[in-house]
C-alpha cells in the first residue's frame, strides 16, 4: 500500500488506536496501558502540518491542557505527527529539544515524554530486527506520562524493570511475520 502524501486527522487517530489496541494492549507491552484506554483517560491530538516547526508549541499546549485536568479525566496524551518527522533520527533529535523545552516550560518531574516512531531503532540493532517494534506507532508520536501515575502504576506492579526484557521475548516470539499480521502500521484502521 503506498501511503498518501498527507494523512487526515482522522485516519492518524484510527491508526494509532489500533496500534495501541492490537500492539500495546495486546501483546501487553505495556501492563499499564489497559486501564487507561478502558476509561477512555487517554486525549488524542494529531498535528498535520508537513513540518515540526510549531509541534514543540503543541506539545506544551498539550502539557498545559493535561496538567489542568485532574488524572480521572484525562491521564495521558498521545500526540501524533503523521506528516512530519519521518526520519527516525531527525524524530530521536526533536524529542530531546522537546523534553529541553518541556523541562524550560516547567514540566520537568511533573510529566515523562516517551516517543515511538514507525521505524524506531535501538542503538546497536539492525533496522529489520524485530526488538525495535517495542517502539514502533504507525506514525511519529510523542506520549505525555504524569509522572505521579508512572510512579503509582511501577509500586503496583512487580519487577516493572523487567517489562523491556519481557516485550522483546514477545516479539522475538511472534517475529516479523506475527507483527505484520497485527496490521498496526499507516492506513490499517477506518477513521
Amino acid at each position: 500500500m503506498t501511503r498518501p502524501t498527507t494523512i487526515a486527522a482522522p485516519q492518524a487517530e484510527a491508526d494509532t488506536r489500533r496500534w495501541l489496541e492490537r500492539a500495546v494492549i495486546g501483546l501487553n507491552l505495556c501492563p499499564f496501558a489497559k486501564a487507561v484506554h478502558v476509561k477512555a483517560q487517554i486525549h488524542y491530538a494529531v498535528y498535520l502540518a508537513a513540518d515540526d516547526n510549531a509541534l514543540i508549541d503543541m506539545l506544551l499546549a498539550e502539557a498545559d491542557e493535561l496538567a489542568a485536568l485532574d488524572a480521572s479525566v484525562c491521564d495521558t496524551t498521545l500526540l501524533i505527527a503523521p506528516n512530519t518527522l519521518a526520519d527516525f533520527l531527525d524524530f530521536n533529535d526533536f524529542t530531546a529539544r522537546a523534553e529541553r523545552r518541556l523541562a524550560r516550560a516547567g514540566f520537568d518531574g511533573v510529566f515523562q515524554l516517551a516517543s515511538f516512531h514507525p521505524r524506531f531503532q535501538f542503538g546497536g540493532t539492525e533496522p529489520d530486527d524485530i526488538e525495535n517494534a517495542t517502539n514502533r506507532a504507525p506514525y511519529p508520536t510523542l506520549h505525555l506520562l504524569r509522572e505521579d501515575s508512572v510512579s503509582r502504576a511501577v509500586e503496583a506492579f512487580p519487577e516493572a524493570e523487567a517489562i523491556f526484557e519481557r516485550n522483546i521475548e514477545t516479539l522475538q516470539a511472534l517475529g516479523p511475520a506475527g507483527w505484520a499480521a497485527l496490521d498496526v502500521g499507516p492506513g490499517s484502521a477506518r477513521p
